[in-house]
């Protein structure tokens, strides 16, 4: 019995070796890739897009000196109200009055020798008529006489001109409006064309956005918008674009859109915050990520899970337009389809993958 019993043994471990070999010689069970994912959604054509800027006047005036001199004073402030012609500022004028007595004195005297030249001419044409004059004297007192009329227009012309410089040494309003901005101070030495004060005429306004070239590319022939204030959304008004600037700025790499207010409640003040809403002219397709597109070469693809067997495969799209953070697709997937948007770099067909959930 005993040697039974160590047969019996012995045959049960030869057994346990032969299965442990077998397992030894299985493959392992390749290791489920974590991957995030989202699933496709039909994105409609006419995409709602919100802009957020500011009511400013239609038309801004900077009001400035044609002369260069010292500012003397400045009657207005920001936020009064003026009127066309209101004297705004003064400049010294004593030059200007200087010169313009200066030229009234030359025109004084070039007026003397006219009559005095109008005199002689007469005097020499009745002799010439008697025979008591050469023809000579006679043209002697005529080219006199042309140039003291020339004198005399001349000197006309220098006080006229001398009026205006002095003129100019006050600045008045061009239109009814509001100082929104000073650029200078009483008592300070201003140059010629230098703003003196910004005004914003009285009449339209415009809601100011900067967009996006994406957004730009977008938007339809002609949009309407709805514009509203931020804080208060209940105040609003329809309006139409009036401008677009022809190139980026520079530096923040917007374009500014001016959209025309058609009748503009009082709330909405020049300067306020408003919103503006707008139909893009966006094709429809489905907007994905820009995570999820595997760019190679000239082709764009996206990685497809199977929902039933938790693999991968990757599919061709095609691209309608490309946008700051998604992408629009055209085609090669449908709705409903779950795709890959991180890790899609480390992934093959066929592999297999685990869900970490949605991610946009």
């Amino acid at each position: 019995m005993r040697g039974w019993s160590m047969a019996a043994g012995v045959a049960a471990a030869m057994i346990a070796g032969l299965l442990g070999g077998c397992d030894q010689d299985k493959p392992p069970v390749p290791e489920a890739r974590p991957v995030k994912s989202v699933v496709v959604g039909q994105r409609p054509a006419g995409e709602p897009v919100v802009l957020t800027g500011q009511v400013r006047a239609r038309t801004e005036i900077n009001l400035a000196f044609r002369l260069s001199g010292h500012m003397i004073d400045r009657t207005v402030r920001i936020g009064d109200q003026v009127a066309p012609g209101q004297v705004i500022a003064h400049l010294d004028d004593q030059i200007q009055k200087n010169t313009l007595l200066q030229a009234e004195a030359l025109l004084s005297a070039a007026r003397a020798q006219l009559v005095e030249a109008r005199n002689t001419y007469a005097r020499q044409n009745g002799l010439l008529s008697k025979g008591f004059a050469s023809n000579a004297q006679f043209d002697q007192a005529r080219q006199a006489l042309e140039s003291a009329e020339a004198q005399v227009v001349s000197a006309e012309a220098q006080v006229k001109s001398a009026r205006e410089q002095l003129s100019y040494t006050i600045l008045t309003a061009d239109a009814a409006g509001t100082v929104i901005a000073t650029g200078a101070e009483a008592g300070e030495v201003v140059a010629a064309g230098q703003p003196v004060v910004q005004i914003a005429s009285d009449g339209g306004r415009d809601a100011v956005f900067a967009v996006s070239g994406p957004v730009m590319r977008a938007l339809p022939e002609k949009p309407a918008f709805s514009v509203a204030l931020t804080e208060d959304a209940t105040i609003g008004a329809s309006g139409h674009i009036r401008e677009i600037a022809p190139q980026a700025d520079p530096v923040t790499r917007t374009y500014t859109v001016k959209v025309a207010l058609d009748n503009p409640p009082e709330a909405m003040q020049l300067g306020s915050t408003v919103s503006g809403t707008t139909l893009l002219d966006a094709p429809e397709g489905m907007e994905v990520p820009s995570s999820a597109i595997v760019h190679g070469g000239t082709a764009s693809a996206v990685w497809v899970v199977d929902p039933k067997a938790l693999t991968v495969s990757l599919r061709d799209v095609t691209v309608a337009r490309y946008e700051p953070a998604s992408v629009i697709l055209s085609g090669g997937v449908q709705p409903g389809e779950i795709i890959v948007t991180a890790g899609v770099q480390s992934l093959h067909p066929g592999q297999t993958v685990r869900l970490l959930g949605s991610s946009s």
